[in-house]
């Protein structure tokens, strides 16, 4: 919410009594939005609210705060307004479904020839190396 709602700034209000106050109000605008939104996934039988863009909303909502369109409507007021409609006109793409429980192993393998050739504890091994330190640094080799 701090990154996009509030656009990363911090909150103006100086003692506590007012930053709560500040806070409950993010709190129920993104509330607000988040309805705004469910509204319009009701309105599409079998579409999931992950495929709406929280930015596409944001910035729908703060267009019609700024520019006051709908405030006193002529007509009835439909469920999906303009938020809703730009929320269903920019739908993200359809993601791979979320796994429900942690995968399974398997209870063969296709190495079984390998299985049980691994040394099951750790190994000690030496290695030599031979430093050789360049008092006059290296040569440079002639361009031609």
């Amino acid at each position: 919410m701090k990154t996009r709602l509030i656009d990363g700034r911090v909150l103006r209000s100086g003692r506590p009594q007012e930053v709560e106050q500040e806070l409950w109000g993010v709190l129920t605008v993104y509330q607000a939005l988040i309805r705004l939104a469910a509204d319009a996934a009701a309105s599409r039988p079998g579409l999931d609210m992950d495929r709406f863009s929280f930015t596409v909303l944001l910035g729908t909502a703060r267009d019609q705060v700024v520019l006051a369109h709908g405030v006193f409507p002529d007509e009835p007021v439909a469920l999906v307004g303009a938020i809703g409609r730009a929320l269903l006109a920019n739908l993200l793409p359809v993601r791979a479904r979320r796994r429900m429980k942690a995968r399974s192993l398997k209870t063969t393998t296709k190495y079984a020839s390998n299985f049980g050739k691994h040394p099951a504890t750790c190994q000690n091994y030496t290695f030599h190396a031979e430093i050789a330190i360049m008092e006059e640094g290296v040569a440079t080799r002639p361009r031609s």
